[in-house]
């Protein structure tokens, strides 16, 4: 009898040297993610180690840390899932406008009501009401866009661009008038830092991206599918239009939250994508979520770490991370040669 052929199956790897290669990734970059979390936890803790003072220092930093883990996650996951809807991997979903209508709305307040105007846009109330702002943005925009009989992914982005450039410019024109005490102010409000984040956005941030992250993650099958194409995904008998409509739906829920939380960060999100690609061979989009967020959380959460405990500026982490992120959105664009 002739020996029985070797069964033939498929998996999110091609070969098994690349699964084991990324479960080496996941443990390296799993044992960086936990010194980086000790050394924010208690590098330069004034108080003696173990005593009472030391651990209510370390419990008040946690803050920073959960901060970054949302950041993290929505930053990177959102970017991903928007670069696999749109079929580009350069694009990031600023170019919709939603660091744009942040900045447009604390321009806003800061403009019409004064110095009153930045209490306006704090607490949880406010924080909500920039969320639906956002989400109503997005979801007008993707129902008009995505929805008609000339449905076009690509005229999506164009208009978001021109919204985001409009809302960009009107934001201009109203600083150009605060009075310098009012723009130091805004100022601070606009560079994206973890030193930005209220504790008290935490009870309502973290549980509507987990929301999101969820839905998403449980429709990683339909991402793998759509990341093959429109033509194919409708040969294959996907509801593609249905699918991308709630993928950018769950995009900008990541977004809002995060951009809200924080502040604008454009070129985080493109930095920790382009890293994931490369350190992960694999089609499936729920291993590169899983990547992404360590990869994010180890970039932002070591910037974090170095900024504020070795040269004592916490608040730039945020302009270095665009600085080394817009680098590399360079670099990659002049090496791939085009859009």
């Amino acid at each position: 009898m002739p020996a029985a052929p070797p069964a033939r199956r498929s998996g999110p790897f091609p070969t098994a040297s690349h699964a084991r290669r990324y479960a080496a990734t996941i443990v390296v970059l799993t044992v960086v993610a936990a010194l980086v979390v000790v050394g924010i936890l208690v590098w330069d803790n004034p108080a003696p180690a173990g005593s009472d003072g030391f651990w209510r220092i370390a419990q008040l930093r946690v803050t920073s840390v959960v901060v970054i883990l949302v950041v993290a996650c929505c930053q990177a996951i959102a970017t991903i899932t928007f670069q696999t809807v749109t079929g580009n991997r350069i694009v990031t979903p600023s170019l919709m406008g939603f660091e744009s209508l942040y900045t447009a709305i604390s321009t806003s307040a800061i403009f019409f009501f004064g110095t009153a105007g930045a209490l306006m846009v704090q607490g949880v109330g406010a924080y909500l009401l920039q969320i639906a702002v956002m989400l109503v943005f997005s979801g007008i925009l993707y129902g008009w866009l995505l929805s008609g009989r000339y449905a076009n992914v690509q005229i999506m982005l164009l208009i978001g661009i021109i919204l985001g450039g409009a809302l960009a410019a009107f934001s201009t024109f109203l600083q150009r008038m605060l009075t310098p005490t009012e723009f130091d102010l805004l100022t601070a409000r606009l560079i994206g830092s973890v030193a930005n984040a209220d504790v008290t956005y935490l009870p309502v941030a973290v549980p509507l991206a987990a929301a999101a992250v969820a839905a998403l993650w449980w429709g990683g099958g339909r991402l793998n599918v759509l990341a093959l194409g429109r033509p194919v995904a409708l040969n294959l008998g996907a509801q593609q239009q249905r699918d991308v409509i709630l993928s950018l739906l769950m995009v900008s829920v990541l977004m809002a939250v995060c951009t809200s939380l924080i502040g604008p960060m454009t070129f985080f999100g493109f930095l920790v994508a382009m890293l994931t690609y490369q350190l992960v061979d694999s089609y499936d989009h729920r291993r590169m979520f899983a990547m992404s967020w360590l990869i994010g959380f180890v970039v932002l959460g070591g910037a974090y770490f170095v900024m504020k405990h070795i040269f004592y500026a916490a608040g730039s982490v945020g302009i270095i991370v665009e600085i080394v992120g817009g680098t590399f959105f360079l670099i990659h664009l002049l090496r791939k040669g085009r859009l």
